[in-house]
């Protein structure tokens, strides 16, 4: 089995339901409030390792409950956590989530240990570099630190997935060295200056992206899909999702990627590794939390069979 090493953040997300998400300045009484583990970087992690992969996790933790807390769920979903830095004095990270009753969210992260994963610690798991088949990697960590693992990966030829979240502008020395990016439309517009709206912006967008060195794009657009653009083959599609009734969108991105990690290494084809990580996502929406929502490969297998007979 290829082995996916995941490089990112490690959270505790601290959920509200509420009715609609707040505005500013404004009050809501909430309802029910939940603890979950989460984080970009742990999310992906956990999704891959569920949905069939051989997981090795670098990420930064602080020494209080949430971090340890953190790491034993890592090792029992058996994700191999011996380069996670646990840091003396620091906070592990926070997130704070309001959830409407349409399954809507608003997000504020308190990153604490996140900010202390350091490119040198990279060096000190150079190990993990090297077993690597696939690298997958997010941006709420250090961005030195990102630059720092996408490079260690081009010199040993480790293929890399890039979701830019949360969205940010990105130099071109980071998007040269990216074998997939997969952004969504809020996302693509901060890295190209485009606005989403429909099939036709995405690939402009997936051009742009092209024309700084990312080989394979995969624009999320919510309900509509994904648009798929892969510079090689000049294959150009929507690659449409699954209606569901939505009860938590908070891991949709993270699901869909960590499921699109391990197809890829299975060896499926871009398009089949979509409509896989399509299905993981769809069956994350239907649940509360993060990790607590991410399916095992066996669910998206059967939910998968069952929306393809229908077609």
């Amino acid at each position: 089995m290829k082995k996916i090493l995941v490089v990112g953040s490690s959270n505790t997300d601290l959920i509200i339901k509420v009715p609609e998400i707040p505005r500013p300045g404004e009050t809501l009484l909430g309802g029910l409030f939940q603890t979950f583990p989460g984080g970009k970087g742990a999310n992906q992690a956990v999704a891959a390792a569920r949905g069939g992969g051989d997981v090795i996790f670098i990420a930064s933790v602080g020494d209080d409950a949430y971090g340890s807390e953190a790491v034993i769920g890592y090792k029992l979903d058996n994700i191999n956590t011996e380069n996670i830095k646990i840091c003396k004095n620091s906070p592990s990270g926070i997130a704070m989530i309001t959830v409407s009753h349409k399954g809507e969210n608003a997000i504020t992260v308190a990153s604490g240990a996140n900010l202390l994963l350091a490119p040198a610690d990279l060096d000190d798991a150079e190990e993990a570099f090297d077993e690597a088949d696939l690298m997958l990697i997010q941006l709420e960590t250090p961005l030195e630190t990102v630059a720092k693992a996408i490079e260690l990966c081009k010199e040993l030829n480790t293929k890399v997935i890039l979701n830019p979240a949360p969205a940010a502008a990105l130099p071109d020395e980071i998007l040269s060295g990216i074998g997939i990016i997969t952004p969504n439309e809020t996302e693509a517009e901060s890295l190209t200056g485009i606005s989403i709206k429909n099939e036709n912006d995405a690939g402009m967008a997936a051009a742009w992206l092209h024309k700084k060195g990312v080989r394979k794009v995969i624009i999320t657009m919510g309900a509509s899909g994904a648009y798929v653009s892969d510079s090689a083959s000049g294959c150009r599609m929507m690659v449409p999702g699954f209606d569901v009734k939505a009860e938590d969108t908070t891991a949709a991105g993270d699901v869909f990627n960590g499921q699109l990690a391990v197809a890829l290494t299975e060896g499926k084809s871009l398009q089949d590794s979509v409509r896989l990580a399509h299905a993981a996502a769809a069956l994350s929406v239907q649940k509360m939390g993060a990790q607590s929502s991410i399916p095992r490969r066996e669910e998206t297998n059967h939910f998968l069979a069952g929306k393809l007979k229908k077609l």
